[in-house]
């Protein structure tokens, strides 16, 4: 009899987990509160509690072929950066094309978590749910938790003094949707993310006047990087990361900082970061830049005190005039669920190996999926963990002793500076290539570069110098798919169609090389004519 799993929430990592169970023949039901799939990704004018929320313009960090589940790439005619309605199309198209629907109990909320009395043999879990205001117990063989981190706002006003004097309007970015509220108003948006920046620069097409305020500083990188490609399908690639890993600490930062520099100078913008030793979450927006250089937006220091309808910044005397504060200040987590002798949360970190198991429990039955702040696109991770987690319900993947789990989860909360490499500054971010690797290994997925070099020289060159996108984690393996080598050889062409809508025709390559030829021969002739 297949293992029943129950699977507790319907975005990414969700329709993923349901999908790999599926793949294991284990007996999936998804219990989502709302009414619809896709989590994060589907857009709603109000913010409902509980689910996570999003702004109408949001548009995608990471590109489509980065982002891509592992054996489903996106339609070719979608932009290579996508709206939130462009992803949603996309999660519906993965769920019907995997029929994942039937899985799902929609409007259905679950309360508890609990070990059954005989969980040391059995590893199973009673699981209580409600809908239409009926309870409903129910046991499972294991359980995995898709909830994400992206619904309980974090909003410290004890860390801004005077809050309680502001006679303005404040609130979480969490609860944006619209520009229109900053018409004609001053605004300051304090906190420097991505979502922050992003209201900050809707703000600034209506508002009087807007500043971001930061005490850390960050990076900023504009999704069209070198020759006008998708960012990450240049900078993450299996050769730059072992070139960024292998080199000491200093100079790899060095090497960051000099290639965000090129595109503009980002301490005469009042953008670098305070801390350079560690790694931020960059910014990736395209639009920043030109509003601090046309004056509409300004970039200020940390806040020191907040009053009636004014604010103070460090290290300066000045009183600025404010209508609205916007607190991008993240969220925090929590799994109301569970006991927390199953999962503690405590500083925004929970005692997880791999950020998935917690290691205590007798048997391995229950599984975090997307608690993690991959430096890269999320839908892989989240499937890899996903794929991993099923075969270690299914027996087919062990973990090991409680001691290693708990030694290297209480390593990687040190979060020390590395010596090689990049380090970060929270312990749920990470080097997403270095982890799926970890994981792929553990399933027998990784890609063998070496041993493709003799078998398939040119697949193994576009693995090893092009982007790493996900498909390359079902060339072999459990759960190979026939398709993969196909969509990595052609995953630049599905990148560059939708923007290529007006094809030039190329000059004949005879006369582009004479062409080149003169032009050089002009070249040294004027040199040479001008040091006569």
């Amino acid at each position: 009899m297949a293992k029943r799993v129950a699977v507790i929430g319907a975005g990414v990592s969700g329709l993923s987990s349901i999908k790999c169970c599926l793949e294991e023949g284990l007996q999936p039901t998804c219990f989502e509160k709302s009414d619809d799939i896709g989590g994060l990704w589907r857009f709603t004018e109000q913010v409902e509690d509980g689910r996570p929320s999003l702004y109408k313009s949001v548009v995608s960090n990471t590109c489509k072929e980065m982002s891509a589940f592992t054996d489903f790439p996106y339609p070719e005619d979608f932009p290579a950066f996508l709206s939130h309605s462009q992803v949603l199309e996309y999660l519906r198209m993965y769920a019907k094309h995997f029929d994942l629907l039937k899985h799902i109990q929609f409007k259905t909320t679950v309360i508890s978590v609990r070990k059954c009395p005989d969980f040391s043999t059995t590893g199973q879990w009673t699981i209580v749910t409600e809908s239409n205001g009926k309870q409903e117990s129910s046991v499972f063989d294991a359980v995995m938790i898709c909830i994400g981190y992206l619904s309980d706002p974090s909003l410290p006003l004890e860390s801004f003094p005077g809050i309680e004097k502001f006679q303005g309007q404040y609130f979480h970015s969490r609860y944006y949707k619209h520009p229109d509220a900053f018409e004609g108003k001053k605004v300051l948006v304090v906190g420097m993310g991505n979502s922050g920046v992003d209201i900050a620069i809707e703000a600034s097409r209506v508002a009087k006047k807007v500043m971001i305020s930061t005490g850390q500083g960050a990076w900023v990188i504009s999704r069209v990087f070198d020759s006008g490609y998708p960012w990450d399908m240049v900078f993450l690639t299996r050769f730059m990361n072992i070139v960024r890993n292998s080199l000491p600490a200093p100079i790899t930062t060095w090497l960051v900082a000099h290639r965000m520099n090129q595109w503009f100078n980002h301490a005469n913008y009042g953008l670098v970061p305070q801390n350079r030793i560690v790694i931020r979450e960059p910014i990736l927006n395209d639009e920043l830049p030109g509003c601090i250089i046309t004056g509409k937006i300004s970039v200020k220091p940390s806040l020191k005190e907040i009053k009636e309808n004014s604010v103070v910044f460090q290290n300066s005397p000045t009183e600025e005039p404010i209508d609205i504060i916007v607190f991008a200040t993240g969220y925090k987590f929590s799994f109301p669920f569970l006991e927390e002798s199953v999962v503690k949360v405590e500083n925004k970190q929970a005692s997880l190996y791999k950020y998935i198991f917690p290691p205590h429990l007798e048997k391995p039955t229950l599984a975090v999926i997307g608690l993690i702040k991959p430096f890269g696109a999320v839908m892989p991770v989240v499937e890899i963990q996903a794929r991993w987690v099923t075969r270690v319900f299914k027996g087919l993947c062990q973990l090991p002793s409680v001691s290693t789990m708990v030694e290297e989860i209480n390593e990687k909360k040190k979060n020390k500076i590395r010596w090689f490499g990049l380090s970060y500054d929270e312990v749920l971010k990470t080097d997403c290539l270095v982890y799926i690797d970890d994981l792929a290994s553990l399933m027998g997925t990784k890609p063998n570069v070496l041993a493709l070099l003799f078998q398939d020289p040119s697949l193994a060159m576009k693995i090893f110098f092009g982007p790493c996108t996900a498909y390359q984690y079902r060339l072999t393996g459990p759960g190979k798919w026939d398709g993969a080598r196909n969509a990595i050889l052609t995953q630049w062409d599905r990148t560059i169609k939708p923007m290529r809508t007006r094809v030039v025709e190329e000059p004949p390559n005879f006369y582009f090389n004479l062409l080149k030829i003169i032009s050089l021969l002009a070249l040294f002739a004027a040199i040479f004519l001008g040091f006569k």
